[in-house]
């Protein structure tokens, strides 16, 4: 018998991932890797310390498309957790099938996600990915109808658990018990579900702006919407500065201050003289020192010098995102 685990890198998925182990069961593992999720190191971590192999499947462009109208609405930001699901469980048992595994098994614990993990929620996604009965719980089995691994006897269900809300306290203990220790913290799990990045990825959809580069560019500093076609992303230390430049495109206009520490920006859109004049006010607010600053600007193969206006960070704050 072999099953496919789901694995994103935080602690509940890794401790279903050794409960099924524990059992003898054969396991290969599926991580899905996202624009919208954190590091991908615990994961590929944890594969390697209980030996099994690890699948990466990418499917950013595929998330960040059901944001714009998920069927299944919204959670209490821009998350369509319950579309995200479904999409997943989809793909996940394509794989499952390609591998000739029997069943999958998640991390998921009842109670604990207030708009996909709930009974109607958790019976909706089974029933839409087609995988009605084929997915074990070990984390909340107990409390759960049993699946079909488990009335097959497949699974030895009094050996799965019945932890249910969200309290991470029987979690946390049985990680110190299997001595797991390198997982990804839940608040660093998806960027949907953040507020901020919320807000900045609503404006991206409302500006028809909806491309993985734009998700990695509002990702990084502080961002100004400037007009219905141009924003401004400021960066706020040195390693957005770099990262900024990674993500600049040909025809971008990168500003730069020439003779004082400051930051590194992109403004992406239209690049009028409104446009520039007001780019060159924003990155000179956020420069070291006083007075005017001189900008580089450059796009394409042009380059030129700007002298900002001496403005207070405040005089900008109705423009940022």
């Amino acid at each position: 018998m072999k099953a496919l685990v789901l694995l994103s890198g935080g602690l509940d998925s890794s401790l279903a991932l050794k409960i099924i182990l524990d059992q003898g069961i054969e396991v290969e593992a599926l991580h899905f890797v996202s624009n919208f999720c954190g590091s991908d190191a615990p994961a590929r971590n944890l594969d390697q310390k209980f030996n099994v192999n690890l699948i990466e499947v990418e499917d950013g462009q595929e998330l960040l498309n059901l944001t714009v109208n998920p069927q299944h609405g919204y959670g209490k930001n821009i998350n369509p957790c319950i579309d995200c699901r479904i999409m997943r469980f989809r793909k996940a048992k394509e794989i499952m099938q390609q591998i000739g595994a029997s069943f999958i098994v998640t991390g998921e614990v009842l109670g604990q996600r207030p708009m996909s993990q709930h009974r109607q929620a958790i019976e909706l996604i089974e029933r839409e990915s087609g995988l009605e009965g084929l997915i074990v719980r070990p984390l909340c089995a107990q409390v759960l109808d049993p699946s079909v691994p488990e009335k097959e006897g497949w699974v030895d269900r009094e050996a799965l658990l019945d932890v249910t809300g969200r309290s991470r306290k029987p979690q946390i203990a049985l990680a110190q018990k299997y001595q797991i220790t390198d997982y990804s913290s839940p608040a660093g799990g998806c960027l949907l579900t953040d507020p901020g990045f919320s807000k900045r990825l609503r404006d991206i959809i409302d500006h028809d702006e909806i491309t993985l580069n734009n998700v990695e560019l509002i990702k990084v500093g502080r961002v100004f919407r400037l007009s219905n076609d141009a924003k401004l992303v400021v960066g706020r230390n040195e390693k957005e500065n770099s990262r900024l430049l990674e993500l600049a495109k040909e025809d971008d206009c990168v500003l730069e201050p020439v003779d004082v520490p400051g930051p590194t920006a992109i403004l992406r859109g239209k690049r009028d003289g409104n446009n520039i004049k007001l780019c060159l006010d924003i990155v000179a607010a956020y420069c070291d020192g006083e007075g005017e600053k001189k900008i580089e600007i450059r796009h394409s193969k042009i380059t030129k010098i700007g002298i900002s206006k001496i403005h207070p960070k405040e005089d900008f704050a109705s423009l940022k995102i």
